[in-house]
């Protein structure tokens, strides 16, 4: 996911507290399969008809067990559950708290079972019926972090894959895309159109989604066997190609550095997401002004493709560990930029980057692994993606890049179609480079800030003197590159590996130095004062 720029202090003021909630009884009672998900939409009323079929398998011997979903309240929006059948048999169910409480006999921890949920009601999120700038209506799936729960019942977070599939029925001026491919499209009586799109590979909810809308839609052909797709608005349908076939050449730039590509397509889809981008696997949407039909955009669209890797199938454990998914998703767009337009643009993006990550800190001293904060919409910040990015960025100059690369390789498959953690990165990263990474890890990501550092020189009879003094609390380490220019026009780079807090320096150079820059290649996060 990335933020419009304009959007982006707008949502750290966003006022919706969203209240920690523990999933871990869930998540150790049942393990939900397949999710079956056929539902309807009018344009006489925002209120969905929908019917859930949930395969599970239980972990425990219990008596009940509960899933995620918002009911009915004074305003009127929430979900009315008409009835709950496991078979044919009605079963007994409580809906409150947001939370479905589920009776059931003590299962075998074997079989498989099914549990259908017919319900209706107008969404109070996650499925946002609404307008476009055109005025035409529009149903639009936006689920982060954990908002599916407002339109399907589901456990609704990020460490709980299923597969989905989906019955779309619509009135028949609109059509509908959702993750994985289609395999039916059908004309029914009373001017309604059924869609059927089917999902073969384990997502998390977050990225579970449908878009219906009046759509152009353009098939730009195929890249390793991925049919790529642009899907927007009608009225400016020649910009919206134009801008949005870029993602067939990021596609394949993301394809041959990480491996194959995980879902079945890659549509891009111009839709209300309240985001910049919203990475749903296999079918992208992008905020409604990024058609421009000039291309300003190309970063963001590298970004979200970035995500089908990491952050919808790779995926983050619990919520703290959401670097791996942003951070990633920001780095991978700066390896693309650096591809694609060059050195200058590269260290360009990793200046501004760095200084968005400094600004931050000055207002928020939190680690990246952020395991206390619970709204999660404030995850949503420059640790998560810049600080994020950056660490990636002093790893890859830490290994080089061919070990970088075949460690972010070696990450990906491990953990394909699962979930991870910080520390499980980390492991797959020593075990290819062979290196002992705890420092490194602890420092950048489990603790707040950054090395913040003055210094002090002298240069003479060949000796360069320096004192480095680290001003921040913690005591960083890192390797420090140093350019001297000297007094006959000429220059070289030295490196000091700082381990101290504070450390008098000697350094043989070639003649006398009459000035210093700091870190020329742009390769540390850091502070100079």
């Amino acid at each position: 996911m990335k933020l419009p720029y304009k959007f982006y202090i707008l949502l750290f003021l966003f006022n919706i507290s969203l209240k920690a909630q523990n999933y871990q009884q869930n998540l150790s009672t049942i393990d939900i399969e397949h999710y079956k998900l056929a539902i309807e939409v009018n344009d006489s009323t925002n209120s969905i008809n929908a019917k859930m079929a949930i395969s599970l398998k239980f972990k425990k011997n219990v008596t009940a067990f509960n899933l995620d979903f918002v009911q009915k309240d004074s305003t009127g929006k929430g979900m009315t559950i008409e009835y709950i059948l496991q078979n044919n048999d009605t079963v007994p169910f409580i809906h409150s708290n947001n939370t479905i409480k589920i009776t059931t006999k003590k299962p075998n921890l074997t079989d498989v079972f099914t549990y259908t949920i017919k319900y209706n009601g107008v969404p109070k999120d996650g499925l946002i019926i609404s307008e476009n700038i055109y005025g035409d209506r529009t149903f639009f799936g936006d689920n982060w972090p954990n908002r599916a729960h407002n339109w399907f019942p589901c456990i609704d977070h990020p460490s709980d894959k299923a597969t989905i599939e989906y019955i779309i029925k619509a009135p028949d001026h609109y059509q509908a895309i959702a993750n994985g491919y289609q395999v039916e499209e059908t004309n029914l009586t009373d001017n309604l159109k059924e869609y059927h799109w089917v999902s073969t590979v384990p997502l998390p909810t977050k990225v579970m989604v449908i878009g219906i809308a009046r759509f152009a839609v353009q098939n730009i052909g195929e890249t390793h066997n991925i049919p790529v797709s642009t899907w927007v608005y009608p009225q400016t349908k020649e910009q919206g190609f134009y801008d949005y076939a870029t993602a067939k050449d990021i596609l394949d730039f993301f394809i041959e550095n990480i491996g194959e590509y995980p879902y079945e397509k890659l549509a891009n889809v111009q839709s209300k997401t309240r985001f910049g981008g919203m990475e749903n696997a296999g079918n992208i949407f992008y905020f409604e002004q990024s058609v421009t039909g000039e291309r300003k955009h190309n970063d963001l669209i590298a970004h979200e493709i970035a995500h089908q890797w990491f952050g919808d199938s790779a995926t983050e454990i619990n919520w703290p560990h959401l670097w791996l998914s942003e951070g990633f998703a920001t780095y991978l767009t700066d390896l693309y930029i650096l591809k694609t337009e060059g050195e200058t643009a590269f260290k360009e993006r990793m200046q501004s980057e760095r200084t968005t990550v400094l600004n931050f800190y000055k207002k928020q001293q939190t680690p990246v692994v952020d395991t206390q904060t619970t709204n999660y919409m404030r995850l949503l910040n420059a640790n998560s993606y810049q600080k994020g990015a950056w660490v990636l960025h002093m790893l890859k100059n830490k290994l080089g890049d061919e070990i970088f690369w075949k460690g972010i390789r070696k990450y990906y498959e491990t953990y394909k179609f699962k979930n991870a953690s910080t520390n499980n990165f980390k492991n797959c990263i020593a075990e290819v480079s062979g290196k002992n990474l705890d420092t490194f890890f602890n420092q950048w990501l489990y603790k707040s800030g950054h090395p913040i550092i003055k210094t002090s020189w002298i240069s003479s009879n060949n000796k360069l003197k320096i004192i480095i003094d680290q001003t921040q609390e913690t005591t960083f380490q890192f390797p420090l590159e140093i350019e001297l220019f000297y007094t006959d026009g000429t220059s070289e780079i030295k490196t000091i590996e700082v381990v101290e807090k504070s450390y008098p320096y000697e350094i043989d150079v070639k003649g006398e130095v009459k000035a210093l820059n700091f870190d020329p290649n742009t390769k540390l996060l850091f502070e100079l004062i």
